[in-house]
């Protein structure tokens, strides 16, 4: 799609729309020097434990669909080490977790039912956005980033295209000339961030020309490399480490620094972040994970990591 088809087409409303509508059958800032990636933007608190952000959701980026791409993902610890590893589901293929998840389940035990729940997965979403404030650095002003996030907030992208109530308009948060900022309101609740105060403010276009603002769909980044089936491990692969992680052998001593993490892309085919999506350990010596959304969860296992 060329950037006149884009300004015709309302950056895809109807396609993305639908999209929401569509199931899928079967992802802090802690050890950030490791795993800096350049190219994803993260919000930062201040020493209240609050944050505040506005972002602009991009719209899909040329030659792609979709304004977003969503990975499933499982983590946790084993006797054999950490296990964390995007899931195949993601590609509408049998993963080894959700098959051993399944067993588990249908054994009708509660303890097996227990450690299938804490193995289960995990939904990240990937999007370019445009970073309009951010206070905390405001270097990262107007510049295009790729953004990961979790079920809160795209919730809120879902509720700002199919308002519940009457009076409101549905709004398409990706669109250049018709979307609308994104007010990332951060507070921290029992330890773990929250976005339930974040809000769209209300239809704008991004920038005033449209020199501008091909100017930033020229800078964003591809996504379709989040789910191209090159960047996953196989089948294979990933039941012999999950074998390993379950039957106490590590390979060596793990840490999350070391651990088989999603392999990088290169050039300007955009890099997945290497985070992934919590769940908890399902061991003898399980640690008690509390409900995270998906955007803070690498912190909390590196942090379990270090302890070990």
């Amino acid at each position: 799609m060329d950037f006149e088809s884009l300004k015709n087409s309302q950056s895809n409303f109807d396609a993305i729309t639908k999209a929401l509508e569509t199931k899928l059958s079967p992802e802090d800032q802690s050890n950030k020097n490791k795993y800096q990636d350049d190219r994803f933007w993260k919000p930062e608190l201040d020493k209240t434990g609050n944050g505040y952000a506005v972002i602009r959701f991009l719209p899909a980026s040329n030659d792609e669909d979709m304004p977003w791409q969503r990975v499933w993902s499982h983590a946790f610890q084993g006797p054999g080490g950490w296990y964390i590893e995007n899931s195949l589901t993601t590609l509408n293929q049998k993963d080894p977790v959700s098959e051993e998840n399944t067993r588990l389940w249908n054994t009708g035990v509660d303890a097996d039912k227990e450690i299938a729940r804490k193995r289960k997965r995990k939904l990240s979403y990937y999007s370019n956005i445009l970073v309009v404030s951010d206070p905390k650095h405001p270097e990262n002003e107007g510049k295009v980033f790729l953004f990961k996030f979790g079920k809160k907030i795209f919730d809120k992208i879902t509720e700002a295209m199919q308002p519940a109530f009457e009076d409101e308009q549905p709004i398409n948060p990706f669109d250049f000339w018709k979307g609308a900022n994104f007010k990332l309101k951060i507070r921290k609740v029992d330890g773990y961030w929250n976005y339930d105060k974040s809000e769209f403010e209300g239809v704008s276009a991004i920038k005033e020309s449209d020199d501008e603002i091909k100017a930033i769909w020229n800078n964003q980044y591809a996504l379709k490399p989040f789910v191209d089936a090159t960047n996953f491990k196989t089948y294979d692969e990933l039941k012999e480490k999950l074998n390993r992680v379950i039957s106490g052998t590590p390979r060596n001593t793990e840490t999350v620094s070391d651990v088989d993490l999603p392999p990088a892309y290169t050039t300007s085919v955009k890099s997945e972040d290497v985070s992934a999506s919590v769940a908890s350990t399902a061991t003898s010596t399980d640690v008690k994970v509390p409900e995270l959304d998906d955007d803070d969860t690498m912190s909390y296992f590196s942090k379990l990591a270090d302890e070990d």
